[in-house]
């Protein structure tokens, strides 16, 4: 069952991400975050959906899309590792995922949708985890890190993007009312 990782079991640049995290039953989080998450954004206009609040910043879209992206590979690592396999898995560059994707290009219902499946997907391999699964470790991105770490920095990642979608999307002053 899940225990708060300790600082030793993911890379420090996790760190804002698991200190996100609230102590509690983290499947249910998990659960929670999905339809926050949806219930947020299903309203916008696809319009609105293409706001950036600044120069060189991402879409709503590509926000979006990007959230989906990471909890894939993040829990293509939890797979692995909670396996079992020693594989050193590789890092991933975020913008380039986001380049090519060309997630505006994709109606919001189907990024939220997308969103939704990978993450009941997290959902239904963590519920399955075997106890002794969710304290292996294994290298990914050259930096050690633990299955109940990757389940952490996964949920942490939802708020932290969540929270920018809010505050610097939503909230500011330049988002479109249409």
């Amino acid at each position: 069952m899940y225990k708060r990782p300790a600082q030793g079991e993911y890379a420090a640049y996790y760190e804002p991400y698991v200190d996100l995290v609230p102590e509690g039953d983290i499947v249910q989080l998990l659960e929670r975050q999905a339809e926050e998450t949806r219930i947020l954004l299903k309203g916008l206009s696809e319009a609105q959906t293409l706001f950036r609040y600044g120069e060189k910043k991402w879409s709503i879209k590509e926000v979006l899309g990007h959230m989906a992206d990471t909890e894939r590979v993040m829990v293509y690592r939890l797979l692995v590792i909670a396996r079992g396999d020693t594989v050193q898995l590789p890092g991933f560059e975020e913008n380039a995922y986001v380049l090519t994707a060309d997630f505006d290009r994709i109606p919001l219902v189907d990024l939220l949708a997308n969103f939704v499946a990978v993450r009941l997907a997290t959902i239904q391999l963590v519920k399955t985890l075997p106890e002794d699964a969710w304290t292996r470790e294994g290298i990914a991105n050259d930096q050690r890190v633990s299955v109940r770490a990757i389940i952490a920095i996964i949920a942490g990642h939802e708020l932290h993007h969540r929270k920018i979608l809010m505050e610097r999307y939503l909230g500011s002053n330049g988002f479109p009312t249409e």
